[in-house]
């Protein structure tokens, strides 16, 4: 499992022009992608990390300040770019398997009592940020 975390001071995700999720505050815009193998034990790592990582000001977690999260499905993390020009899509787990596994990271969030808005899987979707830093992660489990 991969995630791009980005430190946001407001961010949305639309689909067909409309709002289906966003943080209008200081914040974290997770972008999540699942791949063949993962499972529970990578669901648990994304989720602990994403809540505890000490990234906003102050050396503090969203946690810690009970920020909100967006996070939008990402198949294209496991794109594979090393041949070619064409990417290959083939690390990517495909929807059946990835989808629940990125509703388990949501939940996750939630569990932790996080506020957390999604994306749509598998829609096309317009995402837009302010990235505050601008700090930007990546995350593997």
């Amino acid at each position: 499992m991969r995630a791009v975390v980005q430190r946001v001071t407001r961010a949305a995700v639309r689909v067909d022009g409309e709002v289906v999720g966003a943080v209008d505050e200081p914040g974290l815009l997770v972008l999540v992608g699942a791949t063949h193998d993962d499972g529970q034990e990578q669901v648990d790592l994304i989720a602990r990390k994403v809540a505890e990582l000490r990234i906003m000001r102050e050396e503090r977690s969203v946690l810690d300040l009970g920020a909100p999260v967006l996070v939008v499905s990402q198949f294209t993390l496991y794109a594979d770019t090393r041949k070619g020009r064409r990417p290959s899509w083939n690390g990517a787990a495909p929807g059946p398997v990835a989808e629940p596994l990125v509703d388990a990271v949501v939940e996750a969030l939630r569990g932790r009592g996080l506020r957390v808005a999604t994306g749509v899987f598998g829609a096309h979707m317009e995402v837009e940020l302010v990235n505050d830093g601008p700090v930007t992660l990546l995350l593997e489990a």
